[in-house]
């Protein structure tokens, strides 16, 4: 019996060995193991330039200084006020930018029709600096949180619009044929093996519209705002801040990356038929 229960604490405890193990392996992953490389490097090179090389600090500052200024800034709230403002307009603008893009995608791909009589707007659109409106928006929605949804719908949207409507079109014909073969109506092709097929085009499109995301919010907020972190830089560059300049740029370049990073791993979970990279 005693043996009986030393065998069975001993199946018990692998588990929690094994996630351990799980995570140092994603840790001595090549890929992590090169990006924390690079991370270290760029981080210290920063660190050395600003002791050593820029000193003025009116132009550039160590990595300290910029850490230093990101705990001032929470310690008073600040930090976490900017950064809700700036998230809000975010998730919300691009929320209506995934909704209605992958929308009007799939039918602008999906009906030749449609695209002739709106691809030439599209077109137009994208190409025009939306940025350069942004004063406007704020002029008729004043400086609170819509005119900050909208630039950053109007700068993300199309991105995923393109992209969506490249996926549908692109859906290898042998699938269409084995579904036309099948009895499938228009609507089942479409709902059944268009969009699904479609799907990793419309995540390259919602990844690409992140950053433009990113950049549309900071504009927005440059040219008419009393919170965000766009607002944090601008008012930190009238008064010399320059660590909490810095400060609200690291936080939006952590916010890219993370958001990247997600839609990278939902990306891998969804779209599982999809080839690896090759790995060196």
């Amino acid at each position: 019996m005693a043996q009986q229960a030393t065998m069975e604490e001993a199946h018990a405890q692998p588990p929690a060995a094994t996630t351990g193990s799980r995570a140092v392996r994603a840790l001595t992953r090549p890929r992590v193991l090169r990006s924390l490389i690079s991370l270290v490097i760029v981080l210290g090179g920063w660190e050395l330039v600003g002791q050593f090389v820029l000193t003025n600090k009116l132009f550039f500052v160590p990595l300290s200084d910029v850490l230093r200024a990101l705990v001032e800034l929470w310690e008073k709230g600040e930090l976490q006020r900017h950064i809700g403002a700036s998230f809000k307009a975010i998730g919300y603008g691009m929320a209506l930018a995934i909704v209605i893009g992958v929308a009007f995608g799939i039918v602008m791909g999906a009906s030749r029709t449609v695209a002739d009589y709106t691809e030439v707007y599209l077109n137009a659109l994208y190409s025009t600096p939306l940025v350069a409106i942004a004063p406007l928006l704020i002029l008729w929605l004043g400086i609170g949180i819509a005119s900050k949804i909208a630039v950053v719908f109007l700068i993300s949207v199309f991105p995923i619009v393109i992209s969506t409507a490249s996926g549908v079109r692109n859906v290898e014909h042998h699938y269409l044929d084995v579904a036309r073969a099948f009895g499938a109506t228009r609507n089942q092709i479409v709902a059944k093996v268009m969009i699904p097929a479609a799907l990793p085009f419309v995540l390259t499109g919602v990844r690409l519209a992140i950053g433009r995301a990113i950049v549309g919010v900071v504009v927005g907020e440059l040219f008419g705002a009393n919170a965000g972190l766009g607002y944090l830089i601008y008012t930190s560059g009238q008064t010399f801040d320059v660590p909490s300049l810095f400060a609200g740029v690291l936080c939006l370049a952590f916010a890219g990356v993370s958001l990247t990073w997600m839609l990278q791993k939902l990306e891998a979970r969804l779209v599982r038929w999809k080839p690896a990279p090759l790995e060196d």
